[in-house]
């Protein structure tokens, strides 16, 4: 394994590249992550131009005339980009169930100092009561 510009890569073979990888890979450079090239480095993807055919063969713009394809996608094709997606949206779920993790784990720990400057300097910090009403929501209320 060798480190270049900040990525870990493995050099392939052909035989290598799964169908869901070949998508991954279009669909990062699609959506802007990553450029050919970058791909190319990120990955270990040994030839030039595999990257450019994958675009070609799977991705969803049409090179000849530069605009989207508007070629229908086989059902594999489809079934291996709602794969990807499902594996996207599961990293992110748990991204995000870590970032709640600590954020409740701050919260408490937060609640503990307030709780400990209270004790050690004997003022309240928290409101121990409900704020009052307004005057207009009495009102409204002695008059129902």
């Amino acid at each position: 394994m060798q480190k270049e510009a900040g990525f870990v890569y493995e050099k392939r073979t052909q035989k290598d590249y799964s169908m869901s990888f070949k998508l991954e890979v279009v669909q990062e450079v699609e959506q802007g992550l990553v450029s050919v090239t970058g791909a190319q480095r990120k990955y270990g993807i040994q030839g030039r131009s595999t990257v450019v055919n994958w675009l070609r063969k799977y991705g969803n713009f049409d090179w000849e005339y530069q605009t989207p394809s508007n070629m229908p996608k086989s059902q594999e094709q489809k079934l291996m980009e709602l794969e990807q997606r499902v594996k996207l949206l599961e990293k992110q779920k748990a991204q995000l169930e870590k970032q709640a993790e600590q954020s409740d784990k701050k919260a408490i720990i937060f609640d503990m100092m307030i709780d400990l400057a209270e004790k050690e300097y004997n003022i309240p910090i928290r409101k121990n009561s409900l704020p009052e009403q307004s005057t207009s929501t009495k009102k409204n209320t002695k008059k129902a």
